[in-house]
């Protein structure tokens, strides 16, 4: 595996699965209360540009429960925040931490932080992509479905970063991925086409229900995500008729799970009643994230899991 895990362009298929192996093993061991302090004396940076509630509590919690120590750190209150340079902190911070995980405005950012560190570095989501995100999501449907090729995704909204994530990590996991978005908020052609050259099965649209057709699974997320703030008007006019409501949901398979990465904006880009109906999976999508980020720190830090014998 790459010193980094910036996208899944830096895992292979092989790589993937071992990493959720990994990841329900951890959980099967934290459910049964047994030890599995695989990184004690570990230190995790956490760096956050933007406010984080899953990302950072799974990510503290799971280095806690690996007998590691993980630090918040708020770039105001760093020399990053009155203009230090980035190749600097990151050096600096090398020298005291064993990985730095970043949530970061820009991408580009996240890059050249890793290019100077000498530890690993992590993306807690950035505005190109959030691959922790789905590697937690692809942990819940693997508990669900066990085989995921051939499985139908119906990502239904704004072609944001999680959309991103899910498509470029659909070559390595044999998922079709369909998308269902106004033309303005579709993904990047350059994005795409490179998915499509690794293998993946992509496929655009702007009828969500032609989208959710067959599907096996129905995907959504906020319309407004952190920095677009000053778009929201026009976002919730382009966007509309593209929330997972139940008269959308009737229009896939009975059996189609519904998975929002969260935060929600219940009556936006999801109803209440979906969300909270029982072809939700949306809370194990957000339990996982602390399993399968355990899972990535101990391969990233440890080289993959010991044996407890």
């Amino acid at each position: 595996m790459k010193k980094d895990f910036l996208s899944f362009n830096d895992i292979d298929e092989h790589e993937l699965e071992s990493i959720i192996a990994d990841a329900m093993r951890l959980k099967r061991l934290k459910s049964a209360g047994t030890a599995h302090e695989f990184l004690r004396g570990k230190s995790l940076g956490m760096i956050f540009e933007k406010a984080s509630t899953r990302t950072r509590v799974s990510f503290e919690v799971g280095m806690t429960d690996l007998g590691g120590h993980a630090l918040f750190l708020n770039p105001q209150d760093m020399q990053l925040g009155r203009g230090e340079e980035i190749r600097d902190t990151a050096r600096v911070l090398a020298r005291y931490v064993d990985a730095v995980m970043i949530r970061a405005y820009k991408h580009a950012n996240i890059e050249e932080f890793a290019r100077h560190s000498t530890v690993p570095v992590v993306n807690g989501l950035s505005d190109i992509q959030h691959p922790c995100q789905v590697l937690a999501d692809i942990m819940t449907l693997t508990e669900r479905f066990h085989d995921l090729r051939d499985l139908r995704l119906a990502w239904i909204g704004d072609g944001n970063n999680v959309c991103n994530s899910w498509i470029l990590s659909s070559a390595l996991t044999g998922m079709e991925i369909v998308i269902a978005s106004p033309p303005s908020y579709q993904p990047k052609d350059a994005l795409i086409n490179q998915a499509r050259a690794a293998g993946g099965r992509i496929t655009i649209v702007t009828d969500p229900e032609e989208a959710v057709r067959d599907a096996d699974v129905l995907y959504t997320d906020i319309w407004v995500s952190m920095g677009d703030e000053q778009e929201r008007a026009e976002r919730l006019k382009a966007l509309k008729g593209y929330t997972i409501d139940s008269r959308l949901l009737a229009q896939a398979p009975p059996d189609a799970l519904v998975m929002h990465c969260l935060p929600a904006h219940r009556g936006e880009e999801i109803t209440d009643e979906v969300m909270e109906g029982p072809q939700s999976i949306v809370w194990d999508q957000a339990e996982n994230r602390l399993h399968a980020q355990k899972a990535l720190l101990v391969r990233l830090l440890a080289g993959g899991m010991p044996s407890l014998e």
